[in-house]
Formats: C-alpha cells, sequence, structure tokens
C-alpha cells in the first residue's frame, strides 16, 4: 500500500548555500596521516566548505531558505511554517527554526527542529507535506542546515575528512493533480546507535571536564558498520518505491541519495540497476553535510536540467539512529 498523501503535495522552490571557506584534503595531509589519494579513493572527496568561528546553523540556513523564497517569488510573510532539519543546532534552545524564522522576518509561522540525523531533511519533507496535505496550512518551509566542522574530531583522519557545511531549503506546497510526492517510507533501528553518535552533551552524559577530555562532543562512527547498513538500507527502501508504485527503474530521471561517502552512492545504484548520469552526485566538492545533503544535490541538479516537469525522482537516504527512508516524488514544475 503506498504513503500518498490524500492531496498532491510537492516541492515547489529550492535554494541553498555554503560559507565561502574551502577545505582541501591537502590541508588535511598538512597535519594528519593522510594523503588526497587516501581520502579520494575511499569515500570520493576532494573538498568541503567550512564556517568562519562565529558563524552558525541558522545563517546558512536562513540564506538558502531566502533563495528559495525568491526563486517562488513569494516573501517570508507567505510562509506558514519553518522545519529546520539539523544535528547541530546553534543551541539546545531555542530552536534553530525559530532563529531562522527570525532572520528572514517571517511573521505568524510556527515552527521547530526536526533531528533524525542524515535523514532530518527526508523526514521533515514528509512532515512539512502531511501539514499542508492535511489542509491546516498552505506552505511549509523545510532547511536542511547544518555546520559539521562543529563536531568534526580535526585529530581524527578517519571522521574529520568526510564532512562539511551547508544548507539547502524548499518550499512546500499544493500542487497539480499527479504531481508531488506519491509514496514514502521511513524506518527508525536504534540498535544501531552505538555504531554513529555523539555521546556528549545530552541527558545521558551531559558537558563536563570529563566528557570534553574524552572528545564526547564529536562525532564517533563504526565505518565498516554504517557502510554495509546504509548500502542495504537505502537499496532496499529504494527498491521498495520502485516495487510499490510499479515504475520501471529506466523512468527514474534523477536518483538523489544522502552524500556520505561516494562508494556508497555507486553500489547503491548499482543495485538499482541505476545508470550513474542520472545520480545526483556533489560530494567530491562538498562532502558530507547531513541534513543538507539532498536539498542541495537536487537542487544543483535541478540547475544543470537533470529533472524536469512530470518526470520521476527517488531521495533515498541513511543515517545514525539507525534512520532510513525513500521518497518517490513526480518533479511538479
Amino acid at each position: 500500500m503506498t504513503r500518498r498523501f490524500a492531496i498532491p503535495v510537492g516541492i515547489t522552490a529550492t535554494g541553498q548555500f555554503y560559507p565561502d571557506r574551502v577545505v582541501t584534503n591537502e590541508d588535511f595531509a598538512a597535519y594528519l596521516d593522510t594523503s588526497d589519494e587516501w581520502i579520494t579513493t575511499r569515500v570520493g572527496i576532494k573538498e568541503r566548505r567550512w564556517v568562519e568561528p562565529g558563524v552558525a546553523s541558522s545563517d546558512l540556513g536562513a540564506k538558502a531558505l531566502q533563495m528559495a523564497l525568491d526563486r517562488r517569488g513569494i516573501g517570508p510573510g507567505d510562509l506558514d511554517a519553518i522545519i529546520a532539519c539539523t544535528v547541530t543546532p546553534d543551541m539546545l534552545f531555542p530552536s534553530t527554526a525559530a532563529l531562522i524564522q527570525h532572520k528572514i522576518g517571517a511573521k505568524n509561522v510556527f515552527g521547530y527542529d526536526m533531528n533524525a540525523a542524515c535523514c532530518s531533511f527526508l523526514f521533515g519533507l514528509t512532515t512539512g507535506a502531511a501539514f499542508v496535505a492535511s489542509g491546516v496550512v498552505k506552505r511549509v518551509a523545510v532547511v536542511g542546515c547544518d555546520i559539521m566542522s562543529s563536531i568534526a574530531d580535526k585529530s581524527d583522519r578517519n571522521t574529520v575528512v568526510l564532512f562539511g557545511d551547508g544548507a539547502g531549503a524548499v518550499i512546500v506546497e499544493q500542487v497539480e493533480e499527479g504531481m508531488g510526492i506519491l509514496d514514502f517510507e521511513h524506518y527508525l533501528d536504534g540498535a544501531g546507535a552505538p555504531h554513529l553518535l555523539m555521546p556528549g552533551g545530552g541527558s545521558l552524559n551531559p558537558p563536563s571536564h570529563e566528557t570534553v577530555d574524552k572528545k564526547m562532543h564529536f562525532v564517533r562512527q563504526n565505518g565498516q558498520e554504517v557502510y554495509k547498513n546504509a548500502v542495504k538500507g537505502m537499496s532496499d527502501v529504494s527498491r521498495l518505491m520502485i516495487d510499490r508504485n510499479k515504475v520501471d527503474p529506466v523512468d527514474v530521471r534523477l536518483f538523489v541519495a544522502h552524500q556520505a561517502n561516494a562508494r556508497i552512492i555507486e553500489a547503491v545504484a548499482k543495485r538499482l540497476e541505476m545508470p550513474m548520469e542520472r545520480v545526483a552526485m556533489n560530494i567530491v566538492h562538498y562532502a558530507n553535510t547531513t541534513s543538507a545533503t539532498i536539498p542541495t544535490a537536487l537542487h544543483q541538479s535541478l540547475e544543470k536540467g537533470a529533472l524536469k516537469k512530470g518526470e520521476l525522482a527517488i531521495f533515498a537516504a541513511f543515517g545514525a539512529g539507525y534512520t532510513c527512508g525513500a521518497t518517490l516524488i513526480r518533479w511538479a514544475y
């Protein structure tokens, strides 16, 4: 049974924003036991963008959302809600959504933060679409924004090279019949928690000298375990979208997977028999921006003309939790 909304809801505009600072693989090789070849071979990343001190996730998110609003031809006052998808909020509270709202000058909106790790944007997109489909609101902004450099251990060559900073945003509203989100499936499995987490800073391990000394406020990852589960998870849930909706894979014009590792994306595409020319790939220049990977990869694909009105796309993600999900969409504009 497909999970289709009662009224057609889709994305009507996109936007993105990255900081100016470029950090290359050679920058890491200057002080870590690594090299451009080592990083490129294993994860497919050549460079990433990092913020300067004092820049927050809401700063990036506000600029990405403003671009989306401009492209839609509407203003902040036309929004009903803002969902900020992030694992690096400016602070635990108030919400990053509230800070974005203030920075763009939106009035009469509600909003909150969504944290489903690397699936945050995908889960936020479904949530925003459900609000619109309920008829309670007309237009929702879903913003994926993360400053992963803030929680990356700069001395750990296995993790610091993986992450970048950035933001992507979409406007979600009712679209014409037959367009928009056709189906979705999301999963949650807390058994995977030990393999990808940031153990410090929450109620279990509140900040202390001990948690700082033990570097518990940085990302920790069991790379091999995450790789194996990510390939299987994204492949299986994307295949479900294809099979459940009786879609011929050749009719999927664009596959937008979470940009965590180029080898993961290639392995998933191979399992789906998806040609790489139809697969969005921006990890080489921007690395893993967590909540921002799918909206930015989508935005860049649209800029290249990779998806046109009426064509099908699949979004897929896998992240800490474990979280996993996919969305089938027929492009509406």
